[in-house]
């Protein structure tokens, strides 16, 4: 895509006419569709759409372009988002002791899997647990936290993300709940790995409770944080088979392996603007 290549992603109730509206707007406006992809959900009657196009060389500005979504938004009560293709979100990355998907999200953005620009890297533990990730230059933040200082904590995070400007924080393996605070200022903008296919078997060593249990499958889930633990809008799953044969640090290398690839694309998907939140549900256009 060329640098006038922008992204439109909205949301309306379902109505006769939308993709005819939306598809004559950005003619009139002298763009070039690209790729569009559309999803009517009969439950709720919502209407999702995700469209892809450039504006030609005798384009309208991207202002205007803008303001015609805009009058459009206003007449089918549609909420939208317009960006340029080519633009990275700002993302912090969170993380405790566990860096394999740290590490993986990083190698990802340097070979420009992942375009997005790294504003912070934030632990609660001190640098020297991350020893074997290369950090590089990246800005670091050892912000501890205890029962008496988490409200202290999250402070500091969040004034950060604000100084920062960040888009979207990502809990690679950040082995802290966050608060109902922080998770509402938060909202559709915090991505979490959770080392299960559904919610279950929470606590401490995950794996080893599957161990015990003879479970056949592991997985790995990211969603969206919200105040309900685990609970929050899924983006993206993956699950492996496993045998009697396993043990627990088979499971456990085996889990790293698949939090790692989901992870990271669900955060491909936000980053491309493929994810539609709707209502405890997402709809994800994948490419």
């Amino acid at each position: 895509m060329s640098d006038r290549s922008m992204i439109l992603v909205l949301s309306c109730p379902d109505r006769p006419g939308i993709v005819s509206a939306v598809s004559s707007l950005l003619f009139e406006a002298g763009c070039n569709i690209l790729d569009a992809q559309q999803f009517e959900d009969t439950e709720t009657g919502q209407f999702f759409m995700r469209v892809v196009f450039d504006r030609l060389e005798q384009a309208k500005s991207e202002a205007e372009i803008a303001a015609s979504i805009e009058e459009l938004a206003k007449r089918v009560v549609m909420t939208f988002s317009l960006r340029q293709s080519p633009a990275k979100k700002r993302v912090m990355l969170l993380v405790s002791k566990f860096d394999h998907c740290l590490a993986d999200l990083l190698y990802r953005w340097r070979i420009g899997e992942l375009t997005m620009e790294v504003t912070a890297i934030v632990s609660n533990h001190e640098r020297e647990h991350l020893a074997s990730t290369d950090l590089g230059g990246l800005p670091f933040y050892h912000f501890p936290v205890t029962k008496q200082t988490k409200m202290e904590q999250e402070a500091r995070i969040w004034q950060l993300v604000q100084e920062t400007n960040t888009d979207l924080v990502i809990l690679a393996r950040y082995m802290q709940i966050l608060s109902d605070g922080l998770s509402a200022k938060l909202s559709g903008r915090c991505i979490n790995i959770h080392h299960s296919f559904l919610p279950g078997f929470k606590g401490s060593k995950p794996y080893h409770q599957a161990h015990e249990r003879g479970v056949k499958l592991i997985g790995a889930t990211a969603h969206y944080v919200t105040s309900d633990l685990d609970e929050g809008p899924i983006i993206e799953q993956d699950v492996e088979r496993i045998s009697h044969r396993d043990t627990p640090d088979d499971l456990v290398r085996k889990g790293r392996d698949i939090e790692r690839r989901v992870l990271a694309r669900a955060v491909r998907h936000h980053l491309e603007g493929r994810v539609v939140l709707n209502r405890k549900k997402t709809v994800v256009f994948t490419g």
